[in-house]
């Protein structure tokens, strides 16, 4: 992409030019920081993910990137309808009822990501793409320089850095090739398949909620499938499920059919129509290159952390170290709290707003934490699609968990027991409550359940209410507004992803805060510390 000659020195080294790294890179190029961001691959690269959550749009005006995204043309979605019971109605959670602002997109992510790497540059930042840090050196833990390779051309060099940024994606150079501290979670030893559509239906057409993501249980409870239409036309239709479901079924498939070749898209259609409401809404539509080995994709959907994500002036953002099932459309979401909180990091070490020991320990946290409200959403989820119980107590740090909810861990264990270690009891409790975020209820349903009941119930910043308390305030006599009341306060502890740069400046991380001023990008004691 860049035509000027890579340096041998820069200030802050960014690797990896997908949303985490465009967007920290982004960040502290534009508080008037040197940084130069290299990207392997050349850009625009395919890349799977193209459901958005409305989150984004906060994270992108900081950096002065909606506009472009907005103008792009990319698919308005305006909310996702999710269907967890094959014999209950879908829920429906509308982004744009209070605003139509609000609304996120459906994304082709090589163009999405391109506009990203694009955008880094116009703030400042120096972007080479096609070009593959091979190698760190270090200077006791911290690294210093970099060897790089041009993937076209075989040149290669080395730059030395001040700070280092690791967004280099699942590969995760410093996870797994120096630090070695990556962990993967047994509860989400997944695998994906997927395909592009065209000429399918679509959700609700003619109504304001065309164009929505749906996503539904398989009817096995092996996993669950995606819908997701595109701006392009096309619509991207995938399936997740856990790996040994997965490879007994193909297996099977492939006794039957006694093709080997062809055995991935067999398995995917099978398993689409394990989907009816999925089925219903490809209708008539044909998968591209139907027949062809490029039809149908795959890949291992293994969740994974890692112990530490910051060390001695250098970050880790997005699946450089952490990775999580997409049944939440989290991934650009958690890409861009890690590199938001790589940048404001970074910026408060070299301002002196604090040491670079405890913007390390912000970092990790910041983004320890929001993996984990995801992480336990999504297994309660998962719980809610097997019905069966699921012992995730190795996968989730207490630490973590305690910032991540600490809105409802009073309220699942009691007053009386607040403080003891979490137990399995506790986070089932917990995984029981978020599941309720996904709740058969559309804002019909909401309308009329507030209209009905005190005010102060329906209200997001209200007190938590467990699933016990709300069936003994309303009985048995209105299940619907029992249904609407678990959703709206399975939302209350991981409401801060609407917001989440306003978040970044209430969330407190050992006593800091962020700033989100722009020239004075960092961190601040928190009063009182």
């Amino acid at each position: 992409m860049a035509t000027q000659t890579l340096p041998t020195s820069t200030q802050i080294l960014v690797v990896g030019g997908g949303p985490a790294g465009s967007y920290a890179a982004a960040a502290l190029a534009r508080e008037g920081f040197e940084v130069t961001l290299l990207e392997a691959a050349k850009f625009p690269r395919y890349h799977i993910g193209e459901s958005l959550l409305p989150s984004v749009r906060p994270f992108l005006a900081f950096v002065g990137a909606e506009e472009s995204i907005m103008n792009h043309g990319f698919t308005i979605k305006p909310g996702a309808a999710i269907k967890l019971n094959q014999f209950k109605r879908e829920g429906y959670t509308d982004f744009i009822a209070l605003n139509p602002n609000n609304g996120s997109w459906n994304v082709i992510r090589s163009e999405f990501d391109d506009l990203l790497f694009r955008h880094a540059s116009k703030c400042g930042a120096t972007v080479f793409d096609n070009t593959r840090v091979t190698e760190l050196q270090f200077e006791g833990e911290r690294p210093v320089s970099a060897n790089w390779r041009n993937v076209s051309t075989g040149t290669q060099g080395c730059i030395s850095f001040d700070y280092l940024v690791d967004a280099s994606g699942r590969n995760g150079i410093m996870s797994t090739k120096y630090l070695k501290n990556r962990r993967y979670n047994e509860a989400l030893n997944n695998v994906a398949c997927w395909g592009y559509w065209d000429g399918t239906g679509s959700y609700m057409p003619g109504t304001t909620r065309q164009n929505a993501i749906w996503v539904e249980a398989l009817e096995d409870e092996s996993g669950w499938a995606w819908f997701i239409p595109l701006h392009d036309g096309s619509t991207s239709v995938g399936i997740v499920m856990d790996q040994e479901s997965s490879s007994r079924k193909k297996k099977a498939s492939r006794m039957t059919s006694g093709d080997s070749g062809s055995n991935l898209q067999i398995h995917y259609k099978e398993e689409l129509s394990r989907a009816p409401g999925v089925l219903k809404l490809i209708g008539n539509g044909t998968l591209r290159n139907d027949g062809k080995p490029e039809a149908v994709k795959s890949a291992s959907d293994f969740s994974y952390s890692a112990s530490s994500y910051a060390g001695d002036h250098f970050r880790i953002a997005g699946d450089s170290g952490a990775f999580i099932d997409p049944f939440f459309s989290s991934g650009v979401h958690l890409a861009f709290t890690g590199g938001l909180s790589a940048a404001l990091t970074i910026a408060a070490s070299i301002r002196g707003f604090c040491s670079e020991e405890h913007a390390q320990r912000w970092h990790t946290s910041k983004v320890a934490t929001s993996y984990t409200r995801f992480l336990v959403v999504v297994l309660g989820t998962y719980k809610q699609i097997r019905n069966q119980a699921m012992p995730v107590m190795s996968d989730v740090d207490e630490d973590n968990f305690d910032r991540a909810f600490d809105l409802i861990r009073p309220v699942i264990q009691g007053t009386a027991d607040v403080g003891k270690t979490l137990t399995e009891d506790e986070l089932q409790k917990t995984m029981d409550f978020c599941r309720h975020l996904f709740a058969p209820t559309d804002p019909e349903m909401h309308s009329a359940v507030k209209a009905r009941l005190d005010p102060a119930l329906t209200t997001p910043d209200g007190p938590v209410m467990t699933e016990c308390d709300i069936d003994r305030l309303l009985g048995d006599a209105d299940e619907e507004a029992k249904t609407v009341l678990k959703e709206i306060n399975a939302r209350k502890p991981i409401h801060t992803m609407y917001n989440p740069t306003e978040n970044f400046g209430v969330e407190e991380h050992f006593g800091f805060k962020a700033v989100l001023e722009r020239g004075k990008l960092g961190l601040v004691a928190a009063q009182g510390c």
